[in-house]
This record gives C-alpha cells, sequence and structure tokens, in this order.
C-alpha cells in the first residue's frame, strides 16, 4: 500500500481522501506513534468502540505496544513488511499485519481469525478426548474384575472430567455400592446405606433413564455422602449420568466440579455420556463375567471328581488329569458312594465318556447323578447297568461311556469287592508281596446298544493289598524316547508291582508320576485312576493263603 502525502493545514480526513482505499477486505486501522486511531476503514463492524483521532480503546493495547515497536524499527524504514502480531478484541481473535509509512504511522491489517482458532481449538479438544476415550477403554477392558472395574471408571473421570467422580452400583440388598475418587487422590469404596432419590436424577439413571442436565441440579442439595472426603471445596456442578450395560443398567457416573470453575457445558456433558457408555459397557462385562464364573464354580463342584479319603474301614485315593491344561473337567470320572452303615456295602464307580472337554463333562454329570439315584439297588450290578443304559439312550446325544463298578465292604481285616466292567479295561489287584493280578470281569459299552451284558467277579484284599481302577488314558498315553510310543499295560504293570504294600494315596501318585514323565509334553486323553486299599491292622485273623488271590465269578 502506497502512503499518501500530507497536506499542511488540513484535516486528518482530508490528508486521506487523495487515497483510493476501495472496499478492504478486512478491518484496517491507521495508528500513529502516539497510538492514535487515524483512519479506519473495511469491516469496522468488528472494531467496536474504535475512532479516528481517538486513542485505541485499552482492549487494542497490544495494538498500540506493536505500532510504537513497527514505527521504531529503522530495519522495516519505508514500508518493508514485519511479522505480523495476534492479539483479542471484542471478543473475536486477530492476527495484524502492519506496514510502515514514511511519516512513521501503521497500516494494520487486521485478519479475522476467530472462527479459524475456535476450529483449531475444537480440534484440539476433540483429539484430547479421543486420545482420553482410547486409553479410557484400554483400562477400562484390561480387567474382568468389577471392583477395580468401577475404581478405574471414578479415577478416570476425575482426571479429566471433572474434579471429583463418584460411581454407584445398582443396589446390593439395601445397600449401594459407592466408588468415589477426587483427582490426584486414593480411590475409596463402600457399602452404604443411601436412598438414591436424595440425588436428583440418581434414581432414575440407576434405572437407565436419561440423564437430567447439569443446570437442573442444585449442588448444594446434595447428601454428605455424595461429596468425597479430600473434595476441599464448595461443589459448583453436578453431572449425573447413567452407565449403560449389556441389556441392563450397569450404575451411575456422578462428576463434581469446584466451584471455583466453569459449570459443565453442553458439549462436556455430551463427552461424559460417551465416557459413561464405555465405562458402563466394561462394568457390565466385568459383572457378567463374575456371574458366570459364580455359576461355573457351583456347577463345577457337581462335575470335579471328589476327594477321596477312608470310608468304613477301607482306603480310597483317586487321581484325575484332564486333556487340556486349561480345562478342569472331561470325560473321565469316579465316585465313591458310602453304604448306609459299615455293614453295607459302598459302591465304587470309575468311568470314561466318549469324547472331552465340557460336552463329555456334561454327560459325565449326567451318569454320576444317575448312579447317584441308582444306589437302593447298588448290590445288583447287571440292574444297575442295564437302567444306566436306558437312561443313555433316551437322553438326546449319541455319546456313550465305559465304567467298571466295585461293592466295596470291609469284613474284620479283610476288603470283599464285587467288581463289573461295562466295556472298560479290567482292574489291576497288587499284594502285599508285589504281585500283580488282573480282576477277569468284561462287558459290553453303556449308551452303545439296547441290551448291557456284564460279568461280576468276586475277589477279596489283604492289609496292604490295593485294587487299582483306571482309564484307557493311562494305557494309551503316547510318549516315551521316541514320543510316539503307548504306556501300555505291561507297563503299568510292572509300575504297578512297584506299589506292593504301599498307601493307596501313594500308589495313585506313583502311577501318575510315571505317566506324566512318558508323557512328557505331548497330548493325551482324560486320566483317572481309583486304588482301593486294604489298611493295615494290629489284629489279623488267619488267613489261608489260598485265599488270597482267588476271584468267584
Amino acid at each position: 500500500m502506497g502512503s499518501p502525502k500530507a497536506k499542511t493545514g488540513t484535516s486528518t480526513k482530508e490528508r486521506f481522501d487523495p487515497v483510493d482505499w476501495g472496499r478492504p477486505p478486512y478491518a484496517v486501522i491507521v495508528v500513529d506513534r502516539a497510538g492514535t486511531a487515524v483512519r479506519t476503514e473495511g469491516e469496522t463492524t468488528l472494531l467496536p468502540g474504535v475512532e479516528q483521532g481517538v486513542p485505541l480503546p485499552d482492549g487494542l493495547s497490544w495494538l498500540a505496544g506493536a505500532t510504537a515497536a513497527v514505527a521504531d524499527d529503522a530495519v522495516h524504514q519505508g514500508g518493508s513488511p514485519r511479522s505480523a502480531v495476534e492479539g483479542e478484541f471484542a471478543g473475536r481473535r486477530f492476527e495484524a499485519h502492519p506496514t510502515r509509512r514514511a511519516d512513521g504511522e501503521v497500516v494494520w491489517w487486521l485478519v479475522d481469525h476467530t472462527a479459524r482458532y475456535a476450529a483449531e481449538e475444537a480440534l484440539t479438544a476433540e483429539r484430547e478426548r479421543t486420545r482420553f476415550l482410547a486409553e479410557a477403554s484400554n483400562v477400562l477392558l484390561s480387567s474382568l474384575n468389577s471392583e477395580r472395574c468401577m475404581a478405574a471408571t471414578a479415577r478416570l473421570a476425575a482426571g479429566f472430567l471433572a474434579d471429583a467422580a463418584v460411581v454407584v452400583a445398582p443396589a446390593a440388598g439395601r445397600r449401594l455400592p459407592v466408588t468415589r475418587a477426587v483427582q490426584g487422590q486414593d480411590v475409596t469404596q463402600e457399602l452404604i446405606a443411601a436412598d438414591p432419590s436424595d440425588v436428583p436424577g440418581l434414581a432414575e439413571a440407576l434405572r437407565g433413564f436419561p440423564p437430567v442436565p447439569s443446570r437442573w441440579i442444585d449442588p448444594t442439595s446434595l447428601p454428605e455422602w455424595l461429596v468425597p472426603d479430600g473434595f476441599g471445596t464448595t461443589v459448583g456442578s453436578v453431572v449425573v449420568t447413567p452407565l449403560p450395560g449389556h441389556g441392563v443398567p450397569a450404575g451411575a457416573l456422578i462428576l463434581l466440579r469446584a466451584d471455583t470453575r466453569n459449570g459443565f457445558s453442553d458439549t462436556e456433558e455430551t463427552f461424559a455420556r460417551l465416557f459413561a457408555a464405555r465405562a458402563g459397557a466394561a462394568l457390565s462385562a466385568a459383572r457378567l463375567y463374575a456371574e458366570q464364573h459364580s455359576i461355573t464354580r457351583t456347577l463345577m463342584r457337581d462335575l470335579l471328581p471328589p476327594r477321596l479319603h477312608r470310608v468304613h474301614g477301607v482306603e480310597f485315593a483317586g487321581g484325575y488329569r484332564p486333556s487340556s491344561s486349561h480345562e478342569r473337567v472331561g470325560g473321565d470320572f469316579y465316585d465313591v458312594h458310602a453304604g448306609p452303615t459299615p455293614r453295607d456295602p459302598s459302591l465304587v464307580v470309575l468311568g470314561d465318556v466318549c469324547g472331552k472337554g465340557l460336552d463329555a463333562a456334561v454327560l459325565t454329570g449326567k451318569i454320576r447323578n444317575t448312579l447317584q439315584a441308582l444306589m437302593p439297588m447298588a448290590d445288583d450290578h447287571e440292574r444297575v447297568l442295564q437302567l444306566l443304559n436306558g437312561a443313555l439312550l433316551n437322553a438326546d446325544n449319541t455319546r456313550f461311556a465305559t465304567l467298571v463298578l466295585a461293592s466295596v465292604l470291609r469284613t474284620e481285616n479283610q476288603v470283599h469287592l464285587r467288581l463289573t466292567s461295562a466295556g472298560h479295561p479290567a482292574p489291576l489287584v497288587v499284594r502285599d508281596d508285589g504281585r500283580v493280578e488282573e480282576v477277569p470281569t468284561r462287558g459290553s459299552l453303556v449308551g452303545a446298544l439296547d441290551h448291557v451284558s456284564a460279568r461280576t467277579v468276586e475277589t477279596s484284599l489283604l492289609p496292604g493289598d490295593t485294587c487299582l481302577l483306571y482309564t484307557d488314558g493311562i494305557t494309551e498315553a503316547r510318549g516315551g524316547p521316541l514320543g510316539g510310543e503307548l504306556f501300555g499295560e505291561e507297563r503299568l504293570k510292572r509300575a504297578l508291582a512297584e506299589c506292593g504294600g504301599m498307601p493307596g494315596d501313594a500308589v495313585v501318585e506313583h502311577i501318575r508320576m510315571l505317566t506324566a514323565q512318558w508323557l512328557g509334553d505331548g497330548g493325551h486323553d482324560d486320566l483317572a485312576v481309583v486304588a482301593i486299599t486294604a489298611p493295615r491292622t494290629t489284629h489279623l485273623s488267619a488267613v489261608d493263603g489260598h485265599t488270597r488271590g482267588r476271584y468267584t465269578a
């Protein structure tokens, strides 16, 4: 822009009349060294209070100071361009570009960048919120513990959204689980007896209704239990928003801001709801996991093999190993059903359901429950097997099972056994002196054919003798030096021969240890083993040596 020549004895307006300004696209101010507006052109409506011949208003002190610097800058003599300056006036943000005139006055072109700066600030804020939401999602989903998830929700909200945050979970009986967090302080959790209706919008939020606007909530009406210890000031504004879950509300989030800060804007309330949606989903997932874990633990108690101990003077020991390390149940099972009195035989059941994992375990549970119901006729093994076979054939499944039944009764120092196999490996007896004998009982599968055929065999155990029931996961375990050889029945018998006179627990542990060593890290089927042992006593009756090892069909 050229500098108009000054005329002596003329007014300021007349001095500039020869210059054709046209209609500048921006606000233009010509300012002298003293900070007085010499002339204004263009979008002067953006500069309320700026008048020709009057010093610039206080709001433009930044421009007056820049004018003096430009006028005194010898480097930029002759109207050379100089760096623009920035400042605010009347709620707007300007970028002012100077041109120094020869007479020391400065022409300022004020470009209104209010919208640009607002957009940049909004973009920066949105990036921060997006970053926060991504970080919050990672933190919230990193744990499936509901209490830790509530603590993380309160801590994140207090750190980014407000000065303090309170998470209220659905009532547990007559108490509310409450988690409180103050920015920079530890999180506290407790169960309190409180009425949600004391807090405006809380009862509705706990039922999943839309939030009440912050401006409708009077901070002075909040109950004492809601304000965390350590807040240290008066609450100035409150946001109450629901934590939506999967189908049912996961609770409510309450944000508290000190009275020294601005209240929550509509944008901040909307963002709080976005955070609450993520927190509610995480809380809901954590509670769903806890509920499923509780159900699984309850059901697992019935599916897992029981801990065995001495029953009516007979030692029982058992061992179980599922086919997969991440599963606790499978298709192998065993049970000991104690007789009503010591004069009544106990029933031992060991079986193997076709398949692995949870599907096989479900059928295992059905078999165990059915056998429990058939205990009154436990003396008639064949009858029990026929009824169990009918129950499996009538069920909606295509699986079958093998099992062995053992009726066990102690008489003085002897333990009498009646053993019946239904498609299962024959039991083995290890005598006190290390001799190993196979009990010759045989039978057909259960749940495969209309009729079950089985042969029951009787034998006796003297003190120190053990009868071993096992599933084919033991003998069919593949491993060894080359990794593909079966453990086999002969190797099992040799291992058992080393257990003569050992307690039942030791026999089970020895077999399990050798099998595990044989398998190494290789895959395997479910493994189950039960030892029935005649304990040693101080009073032994004379026994004919020929009685030991005699079997009766």
